[in-house]
């Protein structure tokens, strides 16, 4: 009964600790969103803006005077990058949703097993 016991208490903290991953990659997935949604805003920018306008970026305090195809350049290589890390994290946070819900039903078939008690 003692082995059951600290098996039942092995996997519940084996999915506690996959719970707060969970929590981890998720809250990595919303603050990519917000990244991309932010990229994506500045390269609507960019379309509204002439062809002739000036593009200065923030480089500490200061503004610094940058090409256009520059700076579109990397409003799209930083949206690709963040759409591949949120491909990477979705797949990480159904990789371990799915290892959750085993762990789960193991604790669950463990303490249906000492519920019914020796036989």
């Amino acid at each position: 009964m003692a082995e059951i016991q600290q098996k039942l208490q092995g996997l519940s903290d084996a999915y506690q600790k996959l719970q707060q991953d969970l929590q981890v990659s998720v809250s990595a997935r919303q603050k990519l969103e917000s990244q991309q949604q932010e990229n994506k805003g500045v390269q609507k920018e960019f379309s509204l803006l002439p062809p002739e306008s000036n593009i200065y970026k923030l480089v500490g305090p200061v503004l610094l005077k940058q090409e256009r195809s520059e700076a579109v350049m990397a409003v799209e290589g930083r949206l690709a990058f963040i759409e591949k890390e949120i491909k990477r994290i979705e797949k990480q946070i159904q990789d371990m949703q799915s290892e959750s819900e085993n762990k789960k039903m193991e604790v669950y078939q463990i303490q249906t097993q000492m519920q019914q008690g020796p036989q």
